[in-house]
């Protein structure tokens, strides 16, 4: 079967992800402002670059690389710095940072086995916070969110479900020193949940789930309280939306927006970063791009609250060839 490309000759629709680029591909790491609309180009980078951090200094952004951490200066003043995780390797794109910035919180390993772990952001010596669990479990961690007060950490366990090894995806919380792993939701296959954010005030997880779905893949926004209670419907629209990313403030919050029917969040599509106030409201398009998987997995607000960093990873023929929701047609 032959995969299906863009315009621009690039596979569409890898999932769940990629190891490497296609050829004549980038990675872009690019800094958007919402209000302007105006973005900025970081870095370009023939190797897969995932997943910003943006530290609360506004000094570093993090990302993941080559199965390893790296920072690059907030004001694209220098290349990417490795940040130094000693054997620990495999390192992927669910990655958060403490709000002090000092710590980056990660999942490493191979699937299924992958653990977290925290280190300084400067490297150094790594610590790990994940707990053993059966090999028939086949668990893994996936970090997604920390809370306000460097408490608890909250990430997507994945095991198998059928002939799905990752059918069954759930919210669950760790306290950051480690501990017991605190379930907040049950779902597997048709019902599965991921990308679970805390709130600034620290009253909600917000996350993407289809427990209001009757399509397979159609994911939506939603909030709960930090002890799974009071279940709320963000988003209700037929496109496919993931990974809500709060505002330093809290009052509105980034998501990856995929065409309807797409089912998971594959990599290499063409999307839309979308902005919605958290007492609901007119959904916004701030960006249009090819990129998905990758693009803007965890957090990546400046603390400044008016812009946030993404990757996109456009064929070399269209590089910067984004645009901003009054500049014209998706180029992808």
């Amino acid at each position: 079967m032959i995969a299906p490309t863009n315009a621009h000759g690039l596979e569409v629709g890898r999932y769940p992800g990629r190891e490497d680029m296609q050829p004549e591909q980038v990675s872009q790491l690019i800094v958007i402002n919402v209000e302007t609309g105006n973005m900025n180009l970081l870095l370009e980078s023939d190797d897969l670059v995932q997943s910003p951090n943006w530290t609360s200094d506004d000094t570093w952004i993090v990302v993941n690389s080559l199965g390893k951490l790296w920072r690059v200066p907030a004001d694209g003043s220098g290349p990417m710095q490795l940040i130094d995780t000693g054997d620990v390797c495999e390192i992927n794109n669910d990655h958060v940072l403490s709000p002090d910035g000092k710590r980056v919180y990660f999942s490493a390993g191979s699937h299924p086995g992958t653990s977290l772990f925290s280190v300084d952001i400067g490297g150094g010596s790594v610590r790990r916070i994940s707990n053993e669990h059966p090999s028939e479990d086949n668990y893994s961690y996936f970090v997604h969110g920390v809370s306000y007060d460097d408490t608890l950490l909250a990430y997507t366990s994945v095991q198998p479900e059928g002939t799905d090894p990752r059918g069954r995806r759930n919210i669950v919380l760790i306290p950051t020193a480690g501990g017991e792993d605190i379930r907040l939701t049950e779902g597997a296959s048709d019902n599965a949940y991921n990308g679970s954010e805390f709130s600034p005030d620290g009253e909600w997880i917000y996350y993407n789930s289809e427990e209001a779905s009757v399509v397979k893949g159609h994911q939506q926004i939603f909030r709960m309280h930090v002890d799974g209670t009071g279940r709320e419907q963000l988003t209700f629209d037929d496109r496919v939306n993931w990974f809500p990313h709060l505002s330093p403030d809290g009052r509105q919050f980034v998501y990856q927006s995929y065409p309807a029917g797409v089912d998971s969040h594959p990599a290499d599509m063409p999307i839309e970063l979308r902005l919605l106030a958290v007492d609901g409201g007119e959904v916004r398009t701030v960006a249009r791009l090819f990129g998905g998987q990758g693009t803007m997995n965890c957090n990546s607000w400046a603390p400044d609250g008016h812009r946030f960093a993404f990757i996109a990873y456009p064929s070399t023929r269209e590089a910067l060839s984004l645009c901003s929701e009054t500049d014209g047609e998706n180029p992808s």
